[in-house]
């Protein structure tokens, strides 16, 4: 069979949906080649743009024949900007695809096919849900600053003011903060020259209480005007709780540096999950999409069941939002967190909650989960680990001291899979339920749900 060229234009036939949101088709020589903006059945022309050694990718040219679920994107520049992946495949087809992921993932991965794999809990609102936007600036041809998102595999910024997978009151935050930023001669960071002052606008909403954050991240702290700016959007966005400025002169794609300083108004928002009410500040971590958390939250809870004497582990517990949806359901939550911030935003949840029963435990998991095995009976552990998944000597810890249930969230199906690999010498797979709480993109939270084998 022949070699594929770089820059050679070929006809291809979809036949799967990657994990990143590409479409995979198969050359004649049997390599995979990955094009992004397609999906399966799909008949495409698409040039060849790399080549590795087993696999290579494509842009696509024309959709010659469309793949049932294709759909016009209705963002003007989804073709270009890299923060959604599947526009263009209709909301149903894409909870489809998403499910049938986790399944090939499980599968391959860990090599397991007995197990329940439940329907994606979709979100009643597939566009509109983000509770968070981090906009990354730069002066457009007019020397004006202008702000969006990253294009597909580079940095190079696509302007968008109103991203439409954002909640409503982040888009007008960001077009007037522009308009004002605009008035005044200030620079923005070039990640070349590292030079320049405005690096990122954050801004974060509370989807149930219409409060808002603004976090400008400078690159240090020549910024005369900051405090007038502050106070003006204040005054034009009634919405608007409280302007930081985070200081950040690290060459990195970090976004936040650590020091903050409050501008005008308040720190930190007030949001709810159910009936359990969150103070988040500028970097505190915060699911994205309020509505479906509260899903994931209570798909967890019904894990643990229904023996109000439990007492839970919550691992990598962040500012406690689990921890503190859950409480009222166990007699006892360990909360274990490794950064101290969360921790002390965690205990200000909990004080404001009046919620008791709950122990914010500083540490790293892999240290402190044997501490706190050691001195209490623990029914279950719950995980959201990052997404690089747990740790070879947490997995250990698992396998030696035999909890009675697990359960794993995870926004990294792949790396979850890996896990349950390593922990099906000792735990069963009873059930994954996903949830989708990023619509439009490629990425699901999957809770799995093991037990110890008899």
């Amino acid at each position: 069979m022949p070699n594929l060229k770089k820059g050679e234009i070929k006809t291809f036939r979809i036949e799967d949906l990657a994990h990143g949101g590409d479409g995979v088709a198969r050359a004649e020589n049997g390599m995979a080649v990955f094009i992004s903006l397609t999906l399966p059945g799909d008949l495409v022309k698409a040039k060849i743009t790399k080549i590795k050694k087993d696999y290579a990718f494509a842009r696509l040219i024309e959709v010659i024949e469309a793949g049932a679920g294709r759909t016009k994107a209705p963002c003007p520049v989804y073709n270009e900007c890299g923060g959604c992946q599947l526009q263009h495949i209709n909301y149903q087809k894409e909870l489809e695809f998403k499910q049938n992921n986790i399944k090939q993932l499980i599968n391959r991965i860990a090599e397991i096919e007995d197990f329940k794999l439940n329907d994606v809990l979709a979100a009643a609102d597939d566009f509109r849900y983000r509770n968070k936007a981090q906009f990354p600036l730069k002066m457009d041809e007019d020397e004006q600053i202008t702000a969006g998102f990253y294009k597909r595999g580079s940095h190079d910024i696509v302007p968008n003011h109103n991203c439409l997978i954002q909640h409503p009151l982040i888009n007008r935050i960001l077009r007037i903060t522009l308009e004002e930023l605009n008035k005044f001669q200030l620079s923005v960071y070039d990640e070349n020259s590292l030079q320049g002052l405005l690096r990122h606008l954050v801004i974060r909403v509370g989807s149930c209480t219409n409060q808002a954050l603004l976090v400008m991240v400078t690159n240090g702290d020549d910024f005369i005007d900051k405090n007038l700016i502050a106070r003006t959007l204040i005054r034009k966005i009634p919405e608007l709780k409280g302007v930081v400025q985070n200081i950040n002169t690290q060459n990195t794609n970090v976004i936040f540096g650590k020091e903050d300083i409050l501008l005008a108004g308040e720190n930190k928002i007030t949001e709810y999950i159910g009936s359990t009410a969150y103070l988040i500040s500028a970097r505190s971590f915060f699911q994205v999409n309020t509505m479906q958390a509260k899903k994931l939250y209570d798909t967890a809870a019904e894990y643990i069941g229904d023996d109000n004497s439990a007492r839970v582990v919550d691992a990598f517990s962040g500012t406690g939002s689990i921890a503190l949806y859950l409480a009222d359901k166990v007699e006892k939550v360990y909360a274990v967190e490794s950064l101290k911030s969360a921790v002390k935003d965690a205990r200000a949840n909990a004080k404001l909650n009046n919620i008791n029963n709950v122990d914010f435990e500083l540490g790293l998991v892999e240290d402190k989960l044997p501490e706190i095995i050691e001195r209490d009976q623990i029914d279950s552990i719950i995980f959201d680990p990052p997404r690089k998944g747990l740790d070879e000597k947490t997995i250990q810890l698992l396998l030696e001291n035999e909890i009675k249930k697990i359960i794993y969230i995870s926004c990294n199906p792949a790396t979850q899979a890996r896990d349950l690999k390593s922990l099906k010498e000792k735990y069963r797979l009873l059930e994954i339920q996903p949830v989708d709480l990023f619509p439009q993109t490629y990425h699901i939270e999957s809770v799995a749900l093991l037990e110890l084998k008899n």
